[in-house]
């Protein structure tokens, strides 16, 4: 074969190979390019980054029942592994910019609230039993048709309480905003600052962070999240190296000894399906695993919708496309978290930044799966990223998903209040799953109150149903004597 014929057929690979891609992930169809879907993985990534750093420290800080800890070693390996593996899945098979990690609040419930009872390998088999479970309901159908029978309008509430939320987490992350101590006596649940003043070098990055995001996407910059991102850590950087930082929180932004770390597996395999049964009864673990059910379920269904809504893929009907894989993947994820260790992986709220930056498609999820894969290896290099840097492109990405309030009929007290109750409950307690039970509890009854309860669908009469269980948990358990 002659040079000139090896040079064609070299130039016709690679248009054919990028137009393979192309139309697998639907990239331009949905309006995307390559560089959106890059520059979206990257900004995922770096604002979700923190898990590694975040969830060692919850899980490693609890003792199970004997008094045993997690190496934070192999917490860091196996909560890295789990992400980069089924944020590559979600992205090949639900092609969707939804990225996964393990859960914020259900590491709290394996930590705080399941290790006090049993081992570590007992707890882990129950977040192995509860995605199971989850992936029964989808599989049956239940969990995909539960999401088709909420009003469009409820949908969209969703997407704006997320984003309040969204923006709160990124407020609260980079201490903008700090919860005042029960001792001050004060009625002022949140004050500004850690002393009701802006104080520090952080603050600063991150207030200078927040500017630099908004000024770049009233320029419409491209990458303007990413760039923010970026542009501030190096800020970061340079400050503390030159000036007196008290503390900068979780991530301190300074150059690590070395880059390359070994990672270590041996969380993997360690968890015991049925043990958690013999430790602590039948009842009780049913309890739990309801709990943690529940939780899985309509967080992720909130932030399905609301990043899809965000990404502009809902139809014409408010349905996200491939649901039924998307959630099943999301299932497999808590099964894969609670069998390495991890604690339950799930769908990220964050994922929204990416979809800010322009991605659409599940390639961006290669993207940032293939740098959770990196930081198996380089941990000490990708954690220098202070949530000061990061957190402004969440308060970015708060109003971005805010803007979908205009969707919302005000004058119609069965659809106004329900979506108020979600978007005010998700930012005030801190839960996406509160939220969503406030507002499905308040739209069944308003609807039953003016007496069109034939027009609520009979799942969201049963959903509602448990999240009255889920809001009276304790006392249902005080009243079984397993409180």
């Amino acid at each position: 074969m002659s040079e000139a014929q090896k040079t064609a057929r070299g130039q016709d690979a690679g248009p054919s190979t990028v137009t393979g891609v192309d139309r697998f992930f639907r990239i331009t169809e949905r309006g995307s390019t390559f560089g959106r879907e890059i520059r979206g993985g990257f900004a995922t990534f770096f604002t979700m980054a923190y898990i590694l750093v975040l969830n060692p420290l919850i899980l490693g800080s609890a003792k199970d029942k004997s008094g045993e800890q997690l190496d934070p070693v192999q917490l860091t390996t196996a909560t890295a592994l789990v992400a980069a593996v089924m944020t590559i899945v979600m992205g090949v098979g639900g092609n969707l910019p939804l990225a996964l990690a393990a859960g914020l609040g259900l590491n709290a419930v394996v930590a705080f609230q399941l290790a006090p009872l049993m081992s570590w390998d007992d707890a882990m088999g129950l977040i192995v039993l509860e995605g199971l479970l989850i992936c029964v309901l989808v599989v049956t159908g239940l969990r995909e048709a539960v999401m088709h029978a909420i009003p469009q309008q409820l949908k969209q509430a969703i997407s704006v309480g997320i984003g309040l939320f969204i923006a709160l987490i990124g407020f609260v992350d980079a201490g903008f905003v700090t919860r005042i101590p029960d001792a001050a006596n004060t009625t002022v649940p949140v004050q500004l600052g850690s002393t009701g003043t802006l104080a520090g070098w952080p603050m600063l990055v991150f207030c200078v962070g927040v500017l630099l995001t908004i000024g770049l996407l009233a320029r419409k910059v491209r990458g303007a999240i990413l760039v923010s991102i970026v542009t501030m850590t190096v800020v970061a950087l340079v400050v503390n190296a030159f000036a007196d930082v008290e503390t900068w929180g979780l991530t301190t932004p300074e150059w690590p000894d070395t880059i390359v770390d070994a990672p270590d597996f041996g969380l993997l395999g360690q968890f015991s399906l049925f043990g958690a049964f013999g430790q602590v009864g039948v009842v009780t673990v049913l309890l739990l695993v309801f709990t943690l059910i529940l939780s899985d379920f309509f967080d992720t269904m909130g932030t399905v919708v609301g990043v899809s809504a965000e990404a502009g893929l809902l139809d014409e009907d408010g349905k996200v496309p491939g649901l039924g894989k998307v959630l099943l993947i999301d299932g497999a994820a808590a099964v894969a978290g609670g069998a390495a260790s991890a604690s339950s992986a799930t769908s990220y709220i964050e994922s929204a930044a990416g979809v800010g930056e322009g991605a659409r498609t599940g390639f961006a999820n290669l993207v940032t799966g293939s740098l959770f894969g990196l930081a198996l290896f380089l941990t000490p290099l990708l954690t220098i990223v202070p949530l000061q840097a990061a957190a402004p492109a969440l308060v970015a990405v708060g109003f971005l998903m805010m803007t979908q309030v205009k969707h919302i009929d005000w004058d119609r007290y069965e659809i106004a209040v329900p979506a108020f109750l979600i978007i005010a409950v998700m930012p005030f307690t801190y839960s996406i799953t509160n939220g969503i039970g406030a507002g499905f509890l308040a739209y069944v009854l308003i609807k039953t109150v003016l007496g069109r309860a034939k027009e609520v669908h009979w799942l969201l009469w049963g959903a509602s149903a448990l999240f009255l269980v889920y809001f009276a948990i304790d006392p249902i358990e005080q009243l079984l004597g397993v409180g």
